[in-house]
């Protein structure tokens, strides 16, 4: 009886020790140290994820293409130098700021420089991007889709809390389904004021099929904000038509583009459409309804262009007060802000 009884104590341990079994229909969700992919075989699409840097997708690879920019040979070799590239994350504010301070609530809130964590004559683009302080909560698969959440407390950081002064977490889940990668950042305000919103991402993508100079991009909005050589927003628009022809038929041949856009065109989901084309390659990048602006960068002998999502225009912060512009958004004390994006990869 003690042997039968020791037997079937070790078989429990065996049964409990065994892994979940993988998720039917194709999908599957797994973590490989600090990396997490997901993939859908179905569409032979893996998206992988380093949340110990920046919370960053750096591969979305349809068919074995990458469709991110991601110039480094091993996750070892962008962690020791990290630099914008796959799909980061700007945060607390995304883009530049023309001075060294910011406006929320009425008061001006200077960064202390001696910190080390914010730069430069115009602070661009926060100081979250390469951050080891995601927490993954959840990697998950089912027959429908895949996806993985993670979480930064920002609240525990006194260097950050004294650069930005509003206790808030933020989740991000990025999810795989039918060959499309789904962004949705949700901010919750743990703070006794309201908060200013002026996040956004900086992906970089890319085609496989023909090089950038025989891309077509189509830009998803009706104002172009011009801007003073420093790249700060004067306040003024005028017609994307000015800018481009054809707004939705753009050859990227000679084009140097670090613009700014609003008013962005949207369907009967509140979402707006930016897109590239190669040969028969097409990357479709849509925003949620509260991604009120979108940046495009497409600097000069590159072999990429960034659609980026943001939550306001460049500088909203410092020119909100002075009603310059309206569209900022602030998350009332207890409250959150969430929005999300899209990536549909087609023609692979």
């Amino acid at each position: 009886m003690k042997f039968f009884a020791a037997v079937v104590v070790a078989l429990a341990l065996v049964v409990c020790a065994t892994p979940p079994s993988p998720a039917a229909a194709g999908y599957s969700a797994r973590q490989i140290g600090d990396i997490v992919h997901l993939e859908d075989t179905t569409t032979q699409t893996v998206v992988s994820i380093v949340p110990s840097v920046g919370n960053v997708a750096f591969e979305m690879k349809v068919k074995g293409q990458n469709v991110l920019r991601w110039p480094y040979a091993s996750v070892d070799e962008f962690r020791a130098r990290p630099a914008l590239s796959g799909i980061p994350f700007l945060g607390p504010w995304a883009n530049r700021l023309d001075e060294q301070a910011f406006y929320a609530n009425g008061r001006r809130y200077a960064f202390d420089l001696s910190l080390g964590n914010i730069r430069g004559v115009i602070p661009i683009h926060g100081f979250l991007s390469a951050t080891d302080a995601w927490k993954v909560i959840a990697v998950e698969a089912d027959d429908r889709l895949a996806r993985v959440t993670s979480r930064l407390e920002f609240f525990r950081n006194p260097l950050w809390m004294k650069q930005w002064p509003f206790a808030h977490t933020i989740e991000m889940t990025h999810t795989l389904q039918d060959g499309a990668l789904d962004v949705r950042t949700t901010i919750i305000n743990m703070s006794g004021d309201p908060m200013p919103v002026a996040i956004g991402f900086h992906p970089y993508f890319q085609l496989t099929d023909s090089a950038r100079d025989d891309w077509t991009i189509a830009v998803g909005a009706r104002t172009h904000w011009l801007l003073a050589p420093n790249k700060i927003p004067t306040g003024e628009t005028e017609p994307i038509e000015r800018l481009f022809a054809k707004p939705a038929a753009v050859p990227l041949r000679d084009l140097v583009l670090d613009d700014v856009f609003g008013d962005l065109v949207r369907d009967a989901r509140g979402r707006a459409t930016m897109s590239v084309a190669g040969k028969a390659q097409r990357l479709d990048v849509e925003f949620g309804p509260r991604y009120h602006a979108a940046v495009i960068w497409a600097p000069a002998r590159s072999e990429f262009v960034c659609f980026e999502p943001m939550a306001a225009i460049t500088n909203a912060l410092n020119m909100a007060p002075k009603n310059l512009y309206r569209e900022l958004e602030s998350i009332a004390p207890g409250g959150a802000w969430e929005e999300r994006f899209w990536i549909r990869p087609s023609g692979f």
